[in-house]
C-alpha cells in the first residue's frame, strides 16, 4: 500500500458519488455492458440503515507501480473477509498481477515484488471475475480508500472500457475523524508536525495492535480489517448504521 498525500492523487468520475449506495448498484447494473460488472451490480448494496453488526466485510489492499492511477498498474491484490466478530483469514486471497509498463526501481523497493516474481502473473484482466466475486454484495474496507478506488476504477477502464465503483469504508478517514474529535481541546495550537500520523502502522500503533511487514497486500488488508474491528469496539458501536461511515 502506498501512502499518499491528497493532492497526490487523480480521481475524476469517482468523485461524483454519493452514499445513496443501492439505488447507485441498480442504475450501474442497467449500464453496465460487461457481463462480469453485471453480475457483480446485481448482487447489489446493503442498505443505508443496516448495522455494522450484520454485515459481511472485505478487507481490499493493492501494492502499485506508483502513485498515478491514470499511468501506474497494479502488482498485487489482498483480500480479506470479516464481520466485527471475526477475521477469515484462511480466505484470504492474494493475487500477483502483471502491469502494463515496467516496474519502477522505486516501486520495487517499496512492495519487493520484481520483474521475475510478476514474469507469469496474468493481466488484470483475467483477475476480474474472481475479484469481484469475492467483493459482491460485500461493504469493503480500505485504509486510504481513494487509492484502491482509482486504481481499480481506471485499471479496468483501459482493459474493458467499464470501470467498477462500490460502497467502501475507509479506515484512514475514520481515524482522521476519531483523534481530531478526540483531540480538539488543544488541536489548533499545535504545529502540523505534531498531528497523529494517518499512516497504517501508527494508527494499529494506537490500538496496541501487533506491527506488520508492510507493503504486502494481503498484511495490510489483514492489518487494516484488524484496525477497523478496533476502532468499532474503541469509538462506535456495532448498532452503527453502515451508511454513516461508507462513501
Amino acid at each position: 500500500m502506498f501512502y499518499l498525500k491528497k493532492q497526490e492523487l487523480k480521481t475524476d468520475p469517482l468523485e461524483m458519488l454519493g452514499k445513496h449506495w443501492q439505488k447507485t448498484m441498480q442504475q450501474l447494473e442497467l449500464k453496465a455492458k460487461d457481463p462480469r460488472l453485471k453480475t457483480f451490480y446485481q448482487a447489489g448494496a446493503v442498505a443505508a440503515n443496516t448495522t455494522l453488526q450484520d454485515l459481511s466485510f472485505v478487507a481490499l489492499d493493492f501494492e502499485t507501480t506508483g502513485l498515478d492511477p491514470l499511468r501506474d498498474g497494479i502488482v498485487s491484490i489482498g483480500l480479506v473477509p470479516l464481520t466485527l466478530d471475526r477475521i477469515y483469514s484462511s480466505k484470504a486471497q492474494s493475487y500477483l498481477v502483471k502491469p502494463r509498463i515496467q516496474l519502477k526501481d522505486s516501486s520495487v523497493i517499496v512492495h519487493g515484488i520484481t520483474d521475475s516474481a510478476i514474469a507469469q502473473a496474468p493481466d488484470l484482466e483475467q483477475c476480474i471475475e474472481p475479484l469481484l466475486q469475492a467483493l459482491a454484495g460485500k461493504v469493503v474496507l480500505a485504509h486510504h480508500l481513494p487509492i484502491e478506488r482509482a486504481f481499480l476504477y481506471h485499471g479496468l477502464m483501459s482493459r474493458i472500457n467499464e470501470g467498477v465503483v462500490f460502497p467502501m469504508i475507509d479506515t484512514l478517514a475514520l481515524e482522521r475523524g476519531f483523534t481530531q474529535l478526540g483531540l480538539k481541546g488543544w488541536w489548533r495550537s499545535m504545529t502540523t508536525q505534531t498531528k497523529p500520523s494517518l499512516r497504517l502502522a501508527d494508527c494499529r500503533q494506537r490500538y496496541q495492535l501487533p506491527a506488520y511487514q508492510p507493503h504486502h497486500a494481503v498484511t495490510d488488508a489483514m492489518a487494516c480489517a484488524e484496525l477497523f474491528q478496533a476502532q468499532v469496539a474503541r469509538h462506535l458501536s456495532v448498532s452503527t448504521p453502515v451508511g454513516k461511515l461508507w462513501s
